[in-house]
Parts: structure tokens; sequence; C-alpha cells
């Protein structure tokens, strides 16, 4: 079970992602250089550029003004009469809220038209609730047949999210669009995907501007899954369909048709043989465009009834999605799909993970069949120093992946009855790679790999490639203090700190002997809580647990040492830009990148 089955509510609303900017440019993590203009926000016809659209971002996430919209058991829609569909969907106003870190998936264009950076951007994520506390839920007859489903102590959420406004000087800064589905979850699937139907897009091409992923068939990256007791299929298309601007309605695209098609056909190809299955219709009542509800009270979920005949058929058939001329998605010919269900990882120097990586084909799990892991730094690779109308300054990017040896992992496996295989990797301290002056001055911690899954017979995966799909690996340096620990091991820490969250300077200057030892208390309790705390020091969950626990060493017994000599920075001439007069918003951090890095590959 996920979200994505017949017991499920959807909400709708909005959020607030209050990104920190100043770490977007490589240049600001050296310490020896930083300047404190650095800090200060950009903004249109600013020369030079600094702190980029949001310098005193927190990396606060908040569900704002979130309503259920509707909720479904196997009976059919939930009625009025239910008290769900008056409930909200919030965080608590009780602690601290939420840090976003490191979340999204299936980034593309979403807004259509002249849209750049973040703001046109769509992108979805998907997780499981943990934890749950349930009060007294028997008025509602949806509630209670979610806690009977939910015994696991687990419920699947996923969720969609555009529209995010940059300006600021509007009292939405920082806020979108959010529209999701909540169900209940197994322990024994997956907590970030769906094992199902999986529909792969294929890129537009090089020569297509874009600043995210543009799929040629207008429609992204989205699961189905096909539930053979209720013969139906749940088909979510809540991050597939584009919009008219962003934040906005969905794009008419004709009725979206779901097929199953010839295997030897092209995708897409209108020549082949396919058989229409369902409908999703632009009018009507539940038209995705005729009526102007249908996004937030659906989540972009639709339930297709299957015949017996088509349930046979669906079972050893791919699927394609179509619509007007040029709209289409669909599986690849055999089916198959393969990807790493947590796909991000912080590592220390020896130390191994076993990262479980899940095969299906035709929705089941795929067993017995051979899974390749290979590098990729294809994703990694971040902004180069430029100048131009539409991007701002950012320094060239340290080098990624490097050294290679840094990581040892099985190169193949072999998927189990489950479909699983297994990726072992084992690191050893890749150095200081992303150090300034040949490593001589403090830069950025450790080093970024990419490893991508793929099927190792070409003939069981020979479609498109989700760029998306592969597994980060943060690895942290090594680092062994001083015995005992002085303020000389850990100043350039705190001062890095101090230089790209200029938020904490509300509260105290990082980057100060005197202000962190009057603060030590609460800065002992920040540092010691678990990284999943809303509350854990730093935000940004990118502090080595060896630099973790030697801060929380010191904290205990703060001794000076020797406090670093701060470079002279007014004597550092700021980076030439030439003339920025009438300066648009530059892209976010996500677009100046990824608009950089997109994998070119042969569909």
């Amino acid at each position: 079970m996920s979200y994505l089955n017949a017991l499920r509510l959807h909400f709708a609303g909005r959020f607030q992602a209050n990104v920190s900017t100043v770490n977007n440019d490589p240049a600001h993590f050296d310490n020896a250089a930083f300047k404190s203009s650095y800090q200060n926000l950009q903004g249109p016809k600013m020369s030079p550029p600094n702190g980029w659209f949001n310098p005193q971002g927190d990396a606060a996430w908040r569900f704002l003004g979130c309503k259920v919209t509707a909720a479904w058991m196997p009976t059919g829609a939930v009625t009025s009469g239910d008290p769900v569909l008056g409930y909200i969907v919030a965080d608590t106003d009780g602690r601290v809220p939420a840090k976003l870190v490191d979340a999204f998936a299936d980034i593309w264009d979403r807004a259509t038209g002249s849209v750049e950076g973040d703001v046109g951007a769509g992108a979805m994520y998907q997780s499981v609730l943990t934890n749950l506390q349930w009060c007294d839920v028997s008025a509602s007859p949806f509630l209670s047949a979610l806690r009977q489903a939910a015994r696991t102590g687990l419920l699947s959420i996923k969720f969609n999210v555009d529209g995010l406004i940059m300006d600021n000087t509007s009292p939405d800064f920082m806020t979108g669009r959010i529209v999701g589905s909540i169900g209940p979850a197994t322990a024994s699937e997956p907590r970030h995907m769906v094992v199902g139907r999986q529909f792969m897009a294929t890129t537009a091409g090089p020569d297509v501007q874009a600043n995210f992923f543009k799929p040629l068939g207008a429609i992204n990256f989205c699961s189905a899954v096909v539930d053979e007791t209720a013969s139906c299929i749940y088909l979510d298309l809540g991050n597939a369909l584009s919009t008219a601007a962003p934040g906005g309605a969905i794009n008419p695209q004709g009725d979206l048709t779901l097929s199953i098609c010839d295997p030897t056909a092209l995708p897409g190809d209108p020549a082949g043989t396919k058989v229409a299955i369902g409908v999703i219709p632009t009018s009507g009542a539940g038209g995705y465009v005729q009526n102007p509800n249908w996004y937030a009270d659906t989540a972009g979920i639709v339930s297709l009834p299957l015949s017996p005949v088509q349930l046979q058929a669906v079972a050893s058939s791919p699927l394609l999605i179509s619509g007007d001329a040029g709209v289409w998605i669909s599986e690849s010919s055999s089916s198959s799909f393969v990807r790493a269900d947590r796909f991000v990882y912080r590592m220390s120097p020896d130390e191994t993970v076993e990262i479980p990586v899940y095969a299906m084909r035709f929705g089941k799990p795929l067993a017995g069949v051979g899974v390749n892991f290979q590098l990729d730094s294809s994703q990694l690779q971040t902004q180069v120093g430029q100048v131009s109308s539409d991007s701002p300054y950012v320094a060239p990017s340290p080098p990624v992946a490097v050294p290679e040896d840094a990581l040892a992992f099985n190169p193949t496996a072999v998927t189990d009855s489950n479909g699983l295989a297994v990726l072992t990797l084992h690191t050893r301290d890749p150095g200081t790679p992303r150090f300034f002056n040949n490593g001589t001055d403090y830069g950025i911690d450790g080093q970024v790999y990419g490893v991508r899954p793929a099927f190792s017979d070409a003939q069981t995966y020979n479609g498109p490639v989700n760029q998306w799909n592969f597994i980060s690996i943060l690895l942290w340096s090594g680092f062994t203090p001083a015995n005992p620990v002085t303020w000389t091991d850990l100043q350039p820490i705190f001062q890095q700190y101090a230089n790209l969250y200029p938020v904490m300077n509300r509260f105290l200057d990082l980057g100060n002997y005197d202000a962190v030892v009057k603060n030590a208390r609460l800065l002992l309790l920040a540092f010691g809580l678990h990284p999943e705390d809303p509350n854990s020091m730093p935000v940004t969950r990118d502090l080595s647990p060896a630099k973790r626990n030697a801060i929380l060493a010191w904290l205990k017994n703060p001794l000076p040492g020797e406090v670093p000599a701060r470079a002279n920075t007014a004597d550092i001439p700021e980076p030439a830009v030439g003339n920025l007069t009438g300066l648009a918003m530059p892209k976010g951090g996500k677009a100046a990148a990824a608009a950089r890095r997109l994998i070119l590959r042969k569909q």
C-alpha cells in the first residue's frame, strides 16, 4: 500500500520553503576572502550580485492554510457527513518548524511560456509519516479506516509543489502552491517511491531552452498502480501536467487517454497499435481543465476502472498516456524500471552502508535480474563562473567526484525474489579536494559523488533515463582535532556557518569566541540533538559527525587557543561583473545549476 490506493485523502494549500542563498556561490565558502557584502540581498539593478535572492533564509518548511479537499474509501468518495472534510493539514504550533534540506524529485519546467528559474519549476516529494499519535477518530469513518490500515505505525505521504514566489517585495515571498495525498503504508514497501507502473518521459533535447527538465511529450514522469482486487488503475498525474503560469491552471492538452500499446511500436508513435482503456477528460465535473478545483480536489490522482479483459492485458503490456498531437508519455517497451528508494546519503570515512535498489516490471517486483552500478557525476557539477544578462556571478565550481577511489562498491548485483538488489558502499577519506588555494584555506567539506543503477542487460531496459534517479553521496573529509580541542580547531568551522547563514547573526556571531562561549549551553543542546530533530544545528545537516563531536567536546570545556587572523577583505576586489543595469531577478540556486548539467543522452 501507499498513498496511491483506494484509501486516501487529498489536501491543498500553500507551503513555505525559506532556504538560504548565500551558499549558492562556491566562492562564499572561502573564509579568507569572504566579504560582509556577500550577505546582502541581491535584487534587480544590484551590482555586483551578493547574497542572491534570500540571504536571510532559515531553512524553515511550513504548511500554510492546507485543507483536506477530498477523501476516498474503497466504497467511493467520502461525503460531507464525514468530519475529515473539514480538517486541516498543518505542522504543529508547539515546536520549531521542519527544516528543508534535500528532498524533491522529478523537478521539471512545469510552467510554460517565458518563465525562468525556480519560479516556473514543479517537483514532488514522497515519504512516510512516523511516530503517529491518534486522537479519538471514531466520528470519522474515513479516519477510523485509515487508522486501522496504519497498524504498522506508518502513513504514506506524497505532495507536489510549484509556483514558488521569489519576489522579495511580495508578502508571499518564498511560498508556493502545494497539493498532496496521504494513505496507509506498510513497513515492507519503499518509502520514497511507488512499486508500480512507471511512465518515463523523453527529454526535449539539448537544443531546447530549459531551466530544468523539459519533456518531449509535454508530460512529466509519473506513476500508476493496478489494483487487481478493485479492478482499476490509480494514475498519479499530480506532477505530470504543465500549467499556464507558475502555480496556475492546468494547460489543456486534450482528453488524456490511457492505452495498452504494442511493445514493438515506438513510444508515442501514433501509428503503433494501442487499445484505449480509460480517459481523463478536459470537460465536465471530472475534467482536468473545465473543473477549476480538479487539481486541488484530486492532487492529480484519477482512478480508471478495468474490465477483466483489460486487467489481463495490462498485466503484460506497456501503457501509454496520450492527448493532443505531441502530448504523450509511456512506459518503456519492456515496462521495466529500477531505482534506489532513498537517494541521498551522508557518510564519513571508513563507513559502510547497504542501499536497497528496487527493480520492477509491469508494476511487479522483478526477480533474478542483474543490476549495474556506476559512478555518474553528471548531476553534481554545479555553476561555472560567468556573467550574462540573465545569470548572476558565481565562482567556478570546485571539482566533484574525485578522488574516485574514495568510494568502493560492488559493480553488479542480482535482485532477489522481492525485486531487491543491494548496493554496498564503503568509503575512505577523500581528503579536502574542495578546499581553496590547493587545500591550504578552508573550503567546502568533503566531496560529492553520484552512483546510478541500471539494468545489466540492455534488453531489459532501453528507454529514457530520468536524470534525477541517481544516488547522491556526500562523503565528509576526515577530521582529527587537537587534544584537548581548542578554538583554533573550530573557529574556521564556526566562521563559515556565520558567513553562509547570516540569519544566525540575529542571535550571535558564530565566528566570535566570546559570543559562542556566552551561548555555550544553548549551543551544546542544539549540536547535541539528533540530526533529524528540526532544532538540530546546523539546519543544513552538512556538518560531519567528527566535527560535531569535536564541537560538543569543546563546548563542555571551551579552551581559547589561538584565534586565526581574519583577512583584510576590504582590499579584496569584488568580482568583475560588468554592467548589470536592469538585471532581472536571477535564476535560483537549483535552476542555475541544473540548467548547466542536464544529461545529454541518446534516447
